[in-house]
């Protein structure tokens, strides 16, 4: 269950980490763009900051995300180094610190993007009455935006495998856990056959007493009808 938690956090983390990229890498251009509007340069670069009130929304959701998700970590640790756990612990440490790598990665990666956003948004205002250095920043925007696309895909398909890895990791943990079943039960079935076998020899030789014994009875009853019959007929002739 914390595992599946965990996994949902990592999801919603990963498109919220990607929105807030590609809002951090549109913010020059969007600045760019509404400046040409204007005729002047003296006109407010912070006039209408929707994406300004956008970037403290999703950073302070982001960091609402990572701390649940250190909450759940931090339980998975605990389960982990609890008693009674089976036999699972190097599977289990392993899955443990992959989630904590995933965790530390988007750590990672939210304060690396909100730094650059803030340190674009303060070049943004530094220079925001130099026409020149405005216009050779969209020249390069462009490439940079190529770019961060580019490495945004790379960063997918790399998540893409990391969710296979684990599922990969979830079905052969699951099928151990089977086969540690599975082999309990042939152990028992195979102490109740030991069981059985043990207790034939017994019944053998009750059956074989009791044959004995009937016999004996037999031969006992029937000494004793020809005594009988013998003095009868000494009798009678007598």
């Amino acid at each position: 269950d914390l595992r599946k938690q965990a996994r949902q956090l990592e999801n919603e983390l990963d498109l919220k980490l990607v929105s807030f990229s590609k809002l951090c890498t549109s913010y020059g251009g969007a600045r760019d763009g509404r400046r040409d509007r204007y005729s002047s340069d003296t006109t407010p670069l912070l006039n209408g900051s929707s994406q300004d009130r956008m970037f403290e929304t999703m950073a302070v959701e982001i960091e609402q995300l990572l701390g649940k998700l250190t909450g759940i970590n931090d339980k998975m640790a605990e389960y982990t180094n609890s008693a009674g756990v089976p036999s699972l612990n190097a599977a289990l440490m392993h899955t443990l610190q992959r989630h904590r790598d995933i965790l530390q990665d988007y750590t990672h990666e939210f304060h690396k993007t909100k730094a650059n956003f803030l340190a674009i948004r303060e070049r943004e205002n530094l220079l925001g009455s130099v026409r020149k250095d405005i216009e050779s920043y969209k020249s390069g925007s462009g490439v940079n935006n190529r770019r961060t696309e580019l490495f945004l895909k790379e960063h997918e398909h790399l998540r893409n495998s990391d969710r296979l890895i684990e599922e990969t990791i979830s079905i052969a943990m699951a099928t151990k856990e089977n086969m540690t079943s599975q082999r309990g039960m042939l152990k028992s079935i195979q102490s109740k056959m030991n069981t059985l076998a043990n207790r034939f020899p017994a019944v053998n030789s009750l059956i074989q007493r009791i044959n004995l014994r009937k016999r004996r009875d037999s031969l006992i009853l029937g000494g004793v009808i020809g005594t009988c019959t013998i003095l009868l007929l000494l009798y009678a002739f007598h």
